[in-house]
């Protein structure tokens, strides 16, 4: 049933009687099969509700690249023709970055920045540019002898890159010292990094790791009612939401049909292509300050409390227009975090910048927004350290240990 195990930040429908219910997956398949391309931008309803069309009159991506670490982006759907730039394989596989083994890499990049054409997939960011890294899930990695740190390495890749947002919609159960050194040294060459926060906010709701990481953006997924989806992952991880509900997407790796499926993959895609409009509108400014603008131009309740952060929805949902059209949000100081609200050296979570790595919950979430108990006060309350993430594999033979968790890591990653 499901093609992947290393939890694509998407959700599929199961056969049969069961469809209603659905699971998290790895997998493409949606709810949708016999969708065409042809009516495909009619069921982007996040689009209009963004009030995208207006945004566009003012800004459209343009200048802008973003880094899809991802399973692979095909550059040759009618939407992505001349939207992806030269980028990188990193899983060691047969094949290169344009080897798109599921379909769920190039929808990323058509909700990014596809240009509709062909009627496909139109992205929130028409004009940005995509450039792909292409690393291995769990079944492909069952299926093909690849780089065990695929991850790490397509995250200093990309921070090394002229992209300056790097979009993860895949992750994994484990915490990796290297994995978050990797996450560090992008922030501290000015990189947004959005990550997803995974899809079991109504089951085990386990920190999903890149997205979890303090340098790392965390993005929650909503609904066409503007509420937090109940599979969305809930937690201190959470910065922002996007919208991540009853999305199209390509059903699988044939590129013939789309599908509509939910996932943080989604919202994530959405949230780069929120921070890629509002770069493009302001060249000059630097990560930081797009991110405290996103920060403060986001929708949040009539009841929201002002200066908390919700532990459901971060500091709201993604709105450009906001601050595109209306002006809302101000960028502030440029070399201060809108994360840890500490000095940075242009991006950095950290007041010193890392140096370049080598490669080696609990509750329901709620129906509605949540309201002053699902919230704390401040910024970002992600913590980090070592000793704590990782008590759970420290014991009798650490090196053995340890190194059995680094190869776990690889085999249970997933889209989210």
């Amino acid at each position: 049933m499901s093609r992947h195990n290393r939890s694509y930040l998407l959700r599929r429908g199961l056969l049969g009687t069961v469809v209603a219910v659905g699971v998290w997956s790895v997998g493409l398949a949606g709810f949708a099969p016999a969708a065409v391309a042809a009516d495909v931008r009619s069921r982007q309803w996040y689009l209009d509700a963004m009030g995208a069309e207006e945004i566009w009159k003012s800004a459209t991506g343009k200048g802008v690249k973003v880094a899809v670490i991802d399973t692979g982006v095909n550059p040759n759907t009618p939407s992505l023709k001349g939207q992806v730039l030269k980028g990188q394989d990193v899983s060691g596989a047969k094949g290169d970055e344009t080897d798109d083994y599921t379909g769920h890499g190039t929808t990323m990049a058509e909700l990014i920045a596809g240009t509709g054409a062909g009627g496909g997939l139109k992205g929130l960011a028409p004009d940005a540019k995509v450039i792909p890294f292409r690393i291995s899930d769990t079944e492909f990695q069952n299926e093909n002898k690849v780089n065990a740190f695929d991850m790490n390495d397509a995250i200093t890749a990309a921070a090394d890159s002229d992209a300056q947002i790097i979009n993860i919609s895949m992750a994994n159960d484990f915490y990796g010292t290297d994995e978050r050194k990797a996450v560090e040294y992008a922030a501290s060459k000015g990189k947004l990094l959005f990550a997803g926060t995974g899809n079991s906010g109504d089951k085990e709701n386990k920190p999903q790791y890149p997205g979890s990481y303090v340098a790392a953006i965390g993005v929650a997924a909503t609904g066409r009612d503007g509420r937090v989806a109940k599979y969305s992952q809930h937690g201190d991880f959470v910065d922002i939401a996007a919208p991540g509900s009853d999305i199209p997407h390509w059903c699988d790796e044939t590129f013939t049909a789309y599908c509509d499926g939910d996932g943080t993959s989604f919202a994530t895609a959405i949230a780069s292509a929120s921070a890629a409009l509002i770069w493009s509108a302001h060249p000059d400014w630097t990560a930081n300050q797009v991110l405290r603008v996103m920060f403060e131009s986001a929708g949040r309740g009539e009841d929201w409390k002002e200066g908390t952060v919700s532990t459901y929805l971060g500091h709201g949902i993604v709105r450009p227009g906001a601050h595109i059209n209306r002006g809302l949000g101000k960028p502030g100081d440029p070399n201060i975090s809108p994360i840890t609200n500490k000095p940075t050296g242009g991006g950095s979570s950290d007041q010193a910048a890392p140096s370049k790595p080598s490669a080696p919950a609990s509750s329901q979430a709620p129906e509605g927004k949540p309201g002053a108990d699902a919230a704390v006060a401040g910024s970002s309350t992600k913590t980090e350290d070592d000793s704590s993430q990782l008590g759970v594999v420290i014991g009798g033979a650490a090196a053995v240990v340890l190194a059995g968790v680094a190869f776990a890591v690889v085999r249970k990653r997933r889209s989210v």
